[in-house]
Parts: structure tokens; sequence; C-alpha cells
């Protein structure tokens, strides 16, 4: 188990101006922010960070949408990262996510999640990667 994992705040999100309010959640979640970017993805950096769900038929769509505006991409610090950070965004359908996490509270939709978070220690570290060197890690 690894103590790191890595969110983005997706275009939906940042575009309803709630960077903050996530980031609040985050830190009262008592994750450590140790590297953080605000950033918009070309739909080649998409396509690359999502090419897992290439052959899925919502692949297009998803590559469309998180290279449509910015994002804030973060890497988090917590004993039992992954896990934990998970069950704080909640359900990947919002309808569905326990009140009090994050996509309950800012998610419009299944596709409008709010968030991304790692679903795994070796994807945390792949995805940290994609996005930070190790001198962008504090």
């Amino acid at each position: 188990m690894s103590n790191r994992t890595f969110t983005m705040i997706k275009p939906d999100a940042v575009g309803s101006n709630y960077i903050g309010g996530i980031l609040d959640k985050i830190n009262a979640g008592g994750f450590k922010i140790i590297a953080m970017k605000y950033t918009q993805l070309s739909k080649e950096q998409a396509g690359k960070f999502y090419e897992v769900h290439s052959a899925r038929p919502f692949y297009g769509e998803l590559v469309d949408f998180m290279s449509s505006g910015p994002i804030v991409a973060a890497i988090l610090e917590k004993d039992n990262a992954v896990a934990d950070f998970r069950t704080l965004i909640g359900a990947t359908n919002p309808a569905e996510a326990a009140e009090g996490t994050i996509r309950k509270q800012f998610a419009k939709s299944i596709g409008e999640n709010a968030v991304h978070g790692s679903d795994s220690d070796e994807n945390a570290k792949i995805e940290g990667d994609f996005f930070f060197s190790m001198t962008e890690r504090f």
C-alpha cells in the first residue's frame, strides 16, 4: 500500500468555480498536497492519459470532455491514500455517492463527475508521473 494518490479536478468542476471547495475537502480529509498544477490537456494528452479506456465506447467523449477546459492535477499524500481518497470522492454516479463526498457535493452527472482519483497504487504512480517531474514534488 502506498501513501500517495493522484487526482484531477475536472473541467466541469473548474468551470463551476469549485476548485477551492474541493481543495478544502481534500485538506479536511487529512491529505497533504505534494504537487499541484493548473493546466489544460490537449486532445492528444487526454487520449494518452485515458488510453486504458480506448476500446470503450465512451473513450472519444471522455477525451473531448477532458480537453474541453482547464484542470487541476495533484499528487496527494496520506496513509492509505488511494483507498481513503476513493472514499472521499464517492461513487462515480453522484446520485449514488454518499453524503459529504466530493462527487455528491460538486458533480453534475456520471460523465461530469468533478474529480478523478487513482484506483490503485500502481495507477497513482503512473498518473502522477504523467503530470509531474520529481522536481515538482514537495
